[in-house]
């Protein structure tokens, strides 16, 4: 999360801790771009912790890439599935993967259907000092509404932290087709890397993780008829 090389930017739980790092990717945000104020994020962190029991683990739902790179310390993390909200690509994105010469599209969970992915379990003793640096890395444009969902692994049934597409967001993007995400993930680019290393490393999570997303595959075929033999020639 820092200006500079493309390493610099790496999500990693030491950058989400060093406030130098933060301000240095607010700096860096093209001009216009809404970023709320570490009070804000405090103050929003302490409003979803109000309905949460004192003394009590909190679990976090991961669906994008939470699931293969966290950066906040958990004792233990399984599958599990949440109803009525499903993975999409539904956020516009000119900054990280994306920038204004180069945009792409971002993954947030949506309302319908529903999404396999990973709860993380943080002991209650550490959850708020964790659970600062997740708001700094999901709630830092406001595209993202933090919310307690029902979440089921096996048998068991528990409540979960993730984060939905916030729909009053103007990086929101309603009803576009597969082509056209499949278009802004081929071309998006930004100091964290590509929109498609994104996807990439998203598919490939699921698949070891044993999780079939129909939207992915979907996705994964409009991709891959965007130009000729699947390729688009790009890495990041």
């Amino acid at each position: 999360m820092q200006s500079g090389s493309k390493d610099a930017w790496a999500i990693t739980r030491e950058a989400l801790s060093e406030e130098s790092a933060v301000e240095a990717f607010r700096s860096a945000a093209p001009p216009g771009t809404r970023l709320l104020a570490e009070s804000d994020l405090q103050a929003s962190l302490d409003r979803a912790l109000q309905s949460h029991a004192p003394g009590e683990d909190v679990h976090v739902f991961g669906y994008g890439s939470l699931m293969w790179n966290p950066a906040f310390h958990y004792a233990e993390s399984f599958r599990a599935t949440v109803w009525g909200w499903s993975r999409k690509f539904c956020l516009s994105l000119n900054m990280a993967r994306g920038s204004p010469e180069r945009p792409g599209v971002m993954l947030a969970l949506d309302r319908g259907g529903a999404c396999s992915g990973v709860v993380f379990r943080i002991p209650h003793h550490m959850a708020r000092n964790e659970l600062m640096l997740l708001w700094r890395r999901e709630m830092l444009t406001g595209a993202y509404h933090a919310r307690w969902l029902a979440v089921r692994s096996g048998s068991s049934r528990l409540h979960a932290l993730t984060f939905v597409a916030n729909r009053q967001h103007r990086r929101y993007l309603a009803a576009l087709d597969d082509d056209r995400i499949a278009q802004l993930i081929s071309n998006g680019a930004g100091k964290l890397g590509t929109c498609q290393a994104y996807f990439d490393t998203l598919v490939s999570s699921l698949e070891q993780l044993g999780i079939r997303d129909s939207g992915m595959e979907r996705l994964k075929l409009a991709i891959a008829l965007q130009v000729p033999n699947g390729r688009n020639g790009r890495t990041g």
